[in-house]
């Protein structure tokens, strides 16, 4: 055993550089929003950055509403277009997304996202971006320029739900943001996805093509929201209905 052991060791050694160098994936993506892309089959979440999801409004300084993360998907986008992502894998999380540092022509594309307004620097899993995240509020840039939830925030808001921003908030901003997210309107042409919660307590999304689609009254007091796909509704602990 001592023998085999001994001969395995060298082997095991040489082929650790090629499982960390197969992590890495790259490849023209399809950005899915400010912080998700896919390159390939392989679903990507940017490490260490939160940008919002292009469901979320933010204000901007004269008050009004504005499709922030539609913003947010499009600036990466534009920032990116038509070139090749290099993304180091660190883990998978449970929904199946790598989660990956990725690089354009040596740029680190969360910092630049940070750095530029556009997410914040998610501090619950990394550190490295608190110092871009500090810069762009000074800056009042990205969704700096006006009011905003953070987006680990949105995604479980309620009525208690902090207000960011650089200037300060209109008085009414909470209820206008909240407002928006549950409204009768869908927040984006990609967000067309009903969640409503039944006498059950289950949460329960509507594609527009479900038979109650047009029956579902969006308001944030009945616990409804908006969802830009069956993969966010269903990481949300929804599931779809069965008529």
């Amino acid at each position: 055993m001592l023998k085999l052991n001994t001969w395995l060791l060298p082997l095991l050694l040489l082929l650790l550089p090629m499982t960390a160098q197969a992590a890495d994936i790259s490849g023209v993506p399809k950005i899915r929003d400010g912080d998700h892309a896919q390159i390939g089959k392989t679903r990507i979440r940017l490490a260490g950055i939160d940008a919002p999801g292009v469901d979320q409004l933010c204000l901007n300084p004269k008050g009004d509403r504005w499709t922030c993360g539609v913003a947010a998907r499009d600036a990466l986008a534009q920032h990116t277009a038509g070139k090749s992502w290099t993304c180091h894998v660190l883990r998978v999380d449970k929904a199946g997304r790598s989660i990956a540092k990725c690089e354009v022509d040596g740029e680190d594309l969360g910092q630049w996202m940070v750095k530029n307004g556009w997410a914040l620097a998610y501090v619950q899993y990394s550190h490295a971006y608190e110092g871009e995240e500090k810069a762009a509020r000074e800056a009042k840039i990205g969704l700096w320029q006006g009011s905003f939830i953070a987006p680990w925030d949105w995604r479980v808001r309620s009525a208690k739900t902090q207000i960011l921003g650089a200037t300060k908030p209109p008085k009414d901003a909470r209820r206008i943001l909240l407002a928006s997210a549950s409204g009768p309107v869908a927040p984006s042409p990609d967000c067309t996805i009903k969640g409503n919660v039944n006498k059950s307590g289950e949460c329960i999304y509507h594609k527009p093509t479900s038979r109650w689609y047009a029956q579902i009254r969006m308001k944030i007091s009945k616990g409804t929201r908006w969802f830009c796909s069956v993969e966010e509704a269903e990481a949300a602990g929804c599931r779809e209905t069965r008529r």
